[in-house]
């Protein structure tokens, strides 16, 4: 089992950065897949990218080229930096851990955070 929480969020204006991090506890942090996804107002939970346990990437084409994930072991922690961002990016940003590999629905996760909201002003 692992417990994640996120940090990192806030208040950006368009085309500014933020840096998210996803901290994991439990001594297989390794094993596991982690992504990134993010829910709207109104809208659906979607994801923005993941990182396997060999560090292998995938993005949402929404957010390719724009954000990045990596994976620090000694920390424990994924990060999520995100660059040039839009006011669409607003939203609560989840990280979540799964055993499968190359998945990008969320009933595929078996592990939550509990969310940091980023707002994108315009």
């Amino acid at each position: 089992q692992v417990q994640l929480v996120e940090s990192g969020g806030g208040l950006v204006q368009a085309v500014g950065s933020l840096r998210l991090s996803c901290a994991a506890s439990g001594r297989t942090f390794s094993t596991y897949t982690i992504a990134w996804f993010r829910q709207a107002p109104g809208k659906v939970r979607e994801f923005v990218a993941r990182i396997s346990r060999s560090d292998y990437t995938y993005y949402a084409d929404t957010v390719k080229g724009r954000f990045t994930i990596t994976r620090d072991y000694a920390k424990n922690t994924v990060y999520l930096k995100m660059n040039s961002l839009k006011p669409e990016d607003t939203a609560v940003y989840y990280c979540a851990a799964t055993t499968g590999v190359y998945v990008v629905t969320a009933d595929k996760y078996d592990y939550w955070g509990q969310g940091t909201q980023v707002t994108v002003s315009s």
